[in-house]
C-alpha cells in the first residue's frame, strides 16, 4: 500500500487548519456573499426539523390614544407567522491519491501538496455556491439551496411554505419591474422607493456588468461616487442613494436586484458549517479522502424589502 499511514492525522490536522481561511475567502470572494456576511453574523443554529423563521406582516390594532378609564381593547392579534425553511446540505471532497502522496513522501511536501488541493477546493466552492446563491434552489434535483431568483425573482412563488397568491397573502411577494429596454435612473428610483419604508432601505444593488456600466454612462463624472467599504472588500462599485451598486457574472442577463440584507440570513447549522471529515483510505482505492460539509440554508423574512429589473438593456 503506497504512502504512510501516519499522514492521516497531519493532513486531517492540517486541513482543519486551513478551513476557517477556506471559509473567509468563500464570502468575501463575490459581491451577495460579502453582502450577507459583511458586518452581520451568519445565524448559527443547533438543529430541528425546519429553519423556523419568524415574521411580522400586520400591525397591532390595540395600539391607540385612551382617555380616562375607557376600556382598552384586548383583542388577540394576527400578524405574526413563520416561514419554515429545510435543511440542505453542500459537500466538497479533498483527494490525495496513493502516487500523488509518493511522490511528495516527507510532511512538509504532503502539506505543500494539501495547500494546493485546498485552493483548488476553494476555488470551486466559490464558484459553485456563488451560481446556487442566484438560482431558485431547483437545481441537481431540487438539492441545490434556495437563491435570489426564487426570494427575488419568483415574487408569485411559495417560498418557506408561504405562498403569496394566497388570499392575503400578498405581504410575502418581491417587487418586479419588466424594463423591456433602456435602464433608467427615474426606474431604478421607482423599484428603490417601493421596496423601502422610511429608513429602511436596500443595502446593496447588484446586477450585470452591462447594467453596472448602463448606470455608470448614466451618471456624471463628478457624481461617480462609491462606498469604501465595499471597495476596500475590493469590488468596484457605485452608489445610489446610499446603497452600493456593484455587479456579479452570475445574475441572469437584464437583471438587476435590489436587497435589503437585513432580511436575508444565511443559516448555519452549529457543528456542521465547514466541517472537516478525517482523511481515510477506503479499502479499495489507493487514494485518502476528506469532505468539508455545510448544512444551512439561504432564508428570508421580508420578501416586501426586496426587489429586481428585469429585461433591462
Amino acid at each position: 500500500m503506497a504512502g504512510n499511514d501516519d499522514f492521516d492525522q497531519i493532513l486531517s490536522t492540517t486541513l482543519k487548519n486551513y478551513v476557517p481561511k477556506l471559509a473567509d475567502n468563500v464570502f468575501t470572494a463575490r459581491p451577495l456573499f460579502y453582502a450577507l456576511t459583511n458586518g452581520q453574523t451568519i445565524r448559527r443554529i443547533s438543529g430541528g426539523a425546519k429553519i423556523v423563521v419568524p415574521i411580522i406582516y400586520g400591525t397591532n390594532s390595540t395600539a391607540a390614544s385612551y382617555s380616562g378609564d375607557e376600556t382598552l381593547s384586548t383583542t388577540a392579534q394576527t400578524g405574526i407567522t413563520a416561514a419554515e425553511y429545510d435543511w440542505k446540505q453542500y459537500a466538497a471532497t479533498v483527494t490525495i491519491t496513493g502516487i500523488e502522496e509518493a511522490k511528495n513522501n516527507g510532511e512538509a511536501e504532503i502539506i505543500d501538496l494539501l495547500e494546493g488541493k485546498v485552493m483548488q477546493t476553494e476555488e470551486t466552492i466559490i464558484q459553485n455556491m456563488n451560481e446556487m446563491f442566484w438560482a431558485d434552489g431547483t437545481g441537481n434535483s431540487n438539492k441545490d439551496w434556495i437563491g435570489l431568483d426564487l426570494i427575488v425573482g419568483k415574487p408569485n412563488t411559495a417560498l418557506g411554505g408561504i405562498d403569496p397568491t394566497d388570499s392575503g397573502n400578498s405581504w410575502w411577494a418581491s417587487s418586479e419591474k419588466d424594463m423591456d429596454g433602456a435602464l433608467t435612473v427615474k426606474q431604478m428610483g421607482t423599484t428603490y422607493n417601493d421596496v423601502s419604508v422610511g429608513n429602511d432601505q436596500p443595502t446593496i444593488v447588484i446586477g450585470t456588468q452591462a447594467l453596472y456600466e448602463s448606470y455608470e454612462a448614466l451618471l456624471e463624472p463628478n457624481l461617480r461616487y462609491t462606498d469604501t467599504r465595499v471597495a476596500d472588500a475590493g469590488f468596484q462599485n457605485l452608489l445610489f442613494k446610499g446603497a452600493p451598486v456593484t455587479f456579479d457574472g452570475d445574475v441572469t442577463a437584464g437583471e438587476i436586484f435590489f436587497l435589503n440584507t437585513k432580511y436575508l440570513r444565511l443559516v448555519a447549522h452549529t457543528e456542521t458549517w465547514f466541517q472537516t471529515t478525517p482523511f481515510v483510505r477506503p479499502t479499495n482505492q489507493d487514494a485518502r479522502y476528506a469532505q468539508i460539509l455545510c448544512y444551512g440554508e439561504l432564508t428570508c423574512s421580508n420578501r416586501a424589502r426586496q426587489g429586481y429589473i428585469h429585461s433591462a438593456t
